[in-house]
């Protein structure tokens, strides 16, 4: 069986992207654009006689088109929803010599929900048009084709299979 690496996150951006911060927007040297947010997920849990909410925070990482056609509308408090992959980065320190690593997600797919949560009114009631999803990668319904070059006794629809399964 195939391993999985797929997470799918939706929460609030943490801060605005600067773009002149080379760390949170910058291009590699073959011209690829690449923006680095932070999300925070809230979830629930029981605290005594009390539900709280705790946050979560992830890194994520969006490449190409997507990094460049969303950097105006990654500010702080927008709901934006990610599906994506979990990459591990690791490095030796070079002054402790210990083994570092850090985990963060590779979006495939990048979505903007709402408005923008900002208290300050943001761009709420300003014509404001949320920007259609961005997707980074074919999305694997665009990949997979049911009938790959006209294969004879297939259809794509399960009600065609027999039965009972030969193993």
């Amino acid at each position: 069986m195939a391993d999985v690496n797929t997470v799918v996150i939706v929460g609030h951006l943490t801060r605005d992207l600067n773009p002149s911060d080379e760390r949170e927007f910058a291009y590699t040297p073959n011209g690829v654009a690449r923006a680095n947010v932070s999300v925070a997920v809230n979830t629930r849990q029981k605290n005594g006689e009390q539900w709280v909410d705790v946050a979560n925070y992830f890194n994520v990482t969006i490449w190409g088109k997507s990094a460049e056609n969303l950097k105006p509308y990654l500010t702080k408090g927008k709901q934006i929803a990610i599906e994506g992959n979990l990459r591990q980065d690791r490095w030796q320190d070079k002054e402790t010599g210990k083994t570092r690593d850090k985990i963060y997600i590779v979006a495939n797919n990048v979505q903007l929900l709402g408005g923008n949560q900002q208290r300050t009114g943001g761009n709420q009631g300003q014509g404001y048009q949320q920007p259609a999803p961005v997707q980074t990668q074919p999305s694997y319904q665009q990949q997979y084709q049911p009938n790959p070059a006209g294969v004879q006794g297939y259809s794509g629809d399960i009600s065609d299979f027999p039965d009972e399964v030969p193993f």
